[in-house]
């Protein structure tokens, strides 16, 4: 006697050709876009007592690739200054490739603007670690971050977004930063 499963789920890894039902969300690929680093003022820059102005800039940016399929780019930029003098700056492009399938409009532009970068920003952060201890300095360990603080939905309205942004990143940034002086720009790119 043969008995019929109904679970999806096991008849999708079982390959019978049903798909999932309902909002689905995956990720495809992670990859490095672009990266960069510069230290202008080397060597003389490593003469001179460190310690330094941090500043962080962080952008999201996305982009329709195919049907429910998004690639998803997180720009992380770390520059620091010491007495007005740049030491370095490092800038990664992390990206991703998602599946982002049967979800309304406000949760899709979530999604995209949070969970997202969200997923890309540990790849990012170890990335400008790296290039910034290649380039002979002390590491750079910036703390996690939750992205949906700093980059609410769009429709609100655009007074109502810089008032809570202003608030949240005064609460947020300035708290978790390791380092001293440190500053967090955060937005999403157009």
């Amino acid at each position: 006697m043969v008995e019929e499963d109904n679970n999806p789920q096991e008849a999708a890894a079982t390959g019978d050709g049903t798909e999932p039902q309902g909002p689905q969300f995956a990720l495809q690929r992670l990859y490095l876009k672009d990266s960069s680093f510069e230290s202008p003022k080397s060597p003389t820059i490593f003469q001179a007592q460190w310690t330094p102005k941090i500043n962080f800039d962080i952008k999201t940016r996305n982009t329709k690739i195919g049907d429910d399929v998004y690639e998803v780019v997180l720009v992380l930029t770390a520059e620091a200054q010491i007495e007005e003098e740049t030491a370095f700056v490092a800038e990664v492009h992390n990206a991703g490739i998602f599946t982002v399938k049967e979800f309304d409009d406000t949760n899709l532009e979530h999604i995209l603007a949070t969970v997202c970068p969200s997923i890309l920003f540990p790849y990012s952060r170890e990335t400008i670690d790296s290039l910034v201890v290649r380039g002979s300095f002390p590491p750079l360990n910036l703390s996690p971050i939750i992205l949906r603080r700093f980059m609410p939905s769009r429709s609100r309205q655009l007074n109502s977004r810089r008032l809570v942004a202003k608030r949240r990143r005064r609460k947020t940034c300035s708290k978790r930063a390791q380092l001293p002086a440190a500053k967090f720009n955060c937005r999403q790119a157009s």
